[in-house]
């Protein structure tokens, strides 16, 4: 019987704890309120200035679509990601690959309300390393 216990709970615990390293590797990066229904913003990474593979954005209070996002690199390039997706509330965006392993100053953001009645969309950018 313990041969059977012992392997169950291993493997339990992997996926128990797996989700939550996972989590853990997303680095909060600056955050944004949308205004109208058509809106721009730009978020300096500041402290977390670094190198990042990975984007996600996490939406709160009401659904946001997006148009484009616009990361500035350090090296002064900028990278064009063409989201063109809407977000609804509590939801958030796949993992968006950034282009090569570059140094992120900040990114801006071209989005609006997904539906014009609705509260005021909050947004968070995350980065994984």
């Amino acid at each position: 019987m313990k041969k059977v216990l012992i392997p169950l709970f291993v493997v339990a615990l992997m996926i128990y704890v797996a989700p939550s390293a996972h989590a853990a590797s997303w680095a909060y990066l600056g955050q944004a309120h949308v205004d109208g229904q058509h809106d721009h913003d730009n978020i300096e990474v500041g402290k977390a200035a670094g190198r990042y593979r990975f984007l996600q954005i996490r939406i709160k209070n009401a659904p946001i679509e997006f148009d484009r996002i616009v990361v500035h690199y350090g090296d002064g390039e900028p990278e064009v990601l063409q989201v063109r997706d809407v977000i609804r509330a509590g939801g958030h965006s796949r993992a968006i690959a950034l282009q090569g392993d570059r140094f992120v100053k900040s990114f801006e953001l071209w989005y609006g309300k997904a539906n014009p009645n609705s509260g005021k969309p909050e947004l968070t950018l995350w980065g994984q390393r």
